[in-house]
């Protein structure tokens, strides 16, 4: 078997034929015919490598995953994953959902040969109950508008901080310094933060974008799940319902659009402000309050 040979610089392939007498038909033929070979051999290389490929993808996914269980259990680490939301049992009812005891379940850390606490991480279905208790916490001020009228961002902030420390053991507090500045509200557990939320009254596109951009500037890295509240004391909500989406949606941290969950209630994927591939979850709800 004789392989064609060829040389490659600069992207380019060089080919090199020597001879006396030649004419430019044999010449034209030899070039014609070296890259038929060419082809063909790279055609049978592709089958073997696409094969080895496959092969060797498995293979170090089995080593590796071999190796973390080992490591994790050398370590004893898995006692250390698990830890706990605690509810209390005395809920008020008018204002919260259920009572459920919840369990955060967060993900294993990449395992490493130095012993290190794993980081606490507030899965989906917590996430969504966070949000819930806030959500009837709104309808009841949408329906006992006497009671909230007079009430400033603060107040309104303080009955919902009443409401997740009723579920969360006093786990919620507002104005909690994180990261680079204060937050309404902040879920932390075993000293980590696991949701972050910041509360605004509407007042035009400009304070909600740059309400997203304080909310981002608290979240530091390993923040992942966000929310935005957004208090409406005007006439026209739907006109402010859409103006929000229209905003949050093109904010340039903003990278797709998940899906609306209520007529007042939007998910989005965000980028970290310091890091694009960092994505957080943000959600925007907006809530019609007495004026």
């Amino acid at each position: 078997m004789n392989p064609p040979r060829a040389d490659i610089a600069q992207s380019a392939l060089i080919l090199r034929f020597t001879g006396v007498n030649q004419t430019t038909v044999e010449v034209k033929g030899k070039i014609e015919k070296t890259l038929e070979d060419i082809e063909s051999n790279l055609q049978n290389l592709r089958g073997t490598a696409t094969r080895f490929n496959s092969y060797i993808e498995q293979t170090a996914r089995d080593v590796i995953n071999s190796r973390r269980e080992k490591l994790l259990a050398n370590q004893n680490l898995v006692s250390s994953l698990g830890y706990q939301l605690k509810q209390t049992l005395d809920i008020p009812q008018t204002y919260s959902a259920p009572n459920v005891r919840r369990k955060l379940r967060p993900t294993a850390p990449t395992a490493s040969k130095a012993p290190y606490t794993p980081e606490p991480e507030l899965m989906m279905e917590d996430y969504e109950h966070v949000l819930n208790v806030i959500h009837n916490m709104a309808l009841v001020m949408e329906r006992s508008p006497s009671a909230f009228k007079r009430m400033d961002e603060e107040a309104l902030r303080t009955h919902f901080l009443v409401q997740l420390n009723g579920h969360y053991e006093g786990e919620a507090s507002g104005e909690t310094f994180n990261y680079e500045g204060k937050t309404d509200i902040l879920i932390r557990s075993g000293g980590k933060n696991i949701f972050i939320g910041e509360c605004k009254f509407w007042g035009g596109p400009k304070l909600l974008n740059d309400t997203i951009d304080q909310l981002l500037g608290y979240s530091a890295w390993r923040d992942t799940k966000v929310a935005v509240l957004v208090f409406n004391r005007n006439k026209d909500l739907s006109k402010v319902i859409e103006s929000a989406k229209e905003v949050t949606l093109r904010h340039p941290n903003c990278k797709r659009f998940i899906d609306q969950k209520s007529d007042t209630h939007f998910r989005y994927i965000f980028a970290h402000r310091d890091d694009v591939n960092r994505e957080m979850t943000l959600s925007l709800m907006i809530f019609d309050v007495p004026h």
